[in-house]
């Protein structure tokens, strides 16, 4: 989860967030280069004496500036649209959770299992004791294995919502009437915090997302418990 001053991405815990963060660096570099390009041919704009009365034209110039950035966005585009399709890939998925949204609490239903469902609700924050985070901690949260492709199935019964997991690099938008698709693949275990990341009303942004990664032994376990 995120921490006081920490000015970077979340570590990624699944293969999907991890490229996210690869993207991301790539593409800071490039423009820190643009930037460094740029600055210095401004900066001795700025502090040269040097007039060409006569200068009407500069065709090969002009060609140079039109060709070079046009290579530099092929450099990132070509890797967008290679995370843009992983983003999408689904195969094979063990195990199906249908997450639906309401103001101001979650839904969850294991497809695959009778009589799993329940509402992830926000619980108070307990400044004395500290047991939990402000804003961040849920009633029931979601149990999933880790290791294992999990698809999830997201809609919503009122307005927009969007179903966001920062550190397994998943957002996915809860539209009413609409059932849209998305993938995760938690590859540790551990308790993954997100929320609703869209704004459509009053203290909208206060709808949090736990999920709790174990090994698939021991939520086979909780599976059986649960039923």
């Amino acid at each position: 989860m995120a921490t006081w001053s920490n000015f970077n991405l979340q570590n990624g815990a699944s293969p999907l967030m991890e490229q996210i963060i690869f993207f991301h660096d790539h593409t800071l570099v490039i423009l820190i280069m643009i930037t460094i390009l740029v600055s210095y041919l401004m900066i001795n704009l700025f502090f040269n004496n040097y007039i060409n009365r006569f200068l009407l034209e500069g065709q090969m110039i002009e060609l140079i500036w039109t060709i070079i950035p046009a290579i530099t966005l092929i450099f990132v585009a070509l890797p967008s649209l290679r995370l843009l399709y992983l983003l999408d890939e689904l195969n094979n998925p063990l195990i199906t959770l249908k997450s639906i949204g309401h103001q101001w609490y979650w839904s969850y239903e294991y497809s695959d299992f009778n009589n799993i469902e329940f509402d992830s609700y926000m619980i108070q924050y307990n400044n004395s004791e500290m047991k939990n985070f402000r804003l961040l901690d849920v009633d029931n949260r979601i149990v999933l294995p880790m290791n294992n492709q999990i698809r999830i199935m997201i809609t919503a019964t009122d307005v927009i919502h969007s179903w966001t997991i920062p550190s397994l690099g998943v957002k996915i938008d809860a539209n009413p009437g609409r059932l849209n698709q998305g993938n995760l693949y938690i590859n540790r275990p551990g308790i993954f915090y997100g929320q609703c990341s869209e704004i459509c009303g009053s203290n909208h942004s206060f709808m949090p997302i736990v999920i709790e990664s174990i090994s698939i032994k021991n939520f086979i376990n909780w599976i059986n418990n649960y039923s």
